[in-house]
């Protein structure tokens, strides 16, 4: 089944907030908060939603950053609605799942995330909206990958 999920950066003062996943899918890599969206449940509640279960804030003044496929031993795994935030309402907490930590962004440990970040995060903390493409074999090597830098629409 094709997922559809969401990731959340948080930007305030040259800093960017990341979790570090403790369990699940990732676990052992910095990643944005984020995870699944429900049935029937809207993109951006959705990423609300999972930024107050994993580490206890709500984003404020969020913007859609762009849009990333994955595909994993020639399989559609699914997509990532990226999104990023310049504020937030409550106070950070780790949970079972994520414990936040605040990186300066010119120090983002991309050799401790997932390979595609390294391709398209640097953008979007550029305020670039992006749509991005990666191909992986057992979630190791990236194969494939197409990255696009989206114009704002007149």
């Amino acid at each position: 089944m094709v997922r559809v999920e969401t990731l959340m950066y948080i930007i305030k003062d040259n800093e960017v907030l990341l979790i570090y996943k403790k369990r699940g899918m990732g676990k052992g890599l910095y990643n944005g908060v984020g995870g699944k969206v429900e049935e029937g449940e809207a993109i951006e509640d959705a990423v609300i939603r999972e930024c107050i279960e994993e580490v206890g804030v709500k984003p404020k003044n969020i913007k859609w950053m762009g849009l990333l496929e994955f595909w994993n031993n020639s399989k559609l795994h699914g997509y990532v609605y990226v999104f990023t935030a310049n504020s937030f309402e409550g106070k950070l907490r780790e949970s079972d799942e994520a414990k936040p930590i605040w990186f300066k962004i010119e120090e983002i440990p991309y050799d401790k995330m997932w390979g595609d970040d390294l391709y398209w995060l640097p953008l979007v903390l550029k305020d670039k909206k992006i749509l991005g493409r990666f191909w992986f074999t057992n979630w190791e090597k990236i194969i494939r990958k197409e990255i696009y830098v989206l114009h704002e629409a007149i």
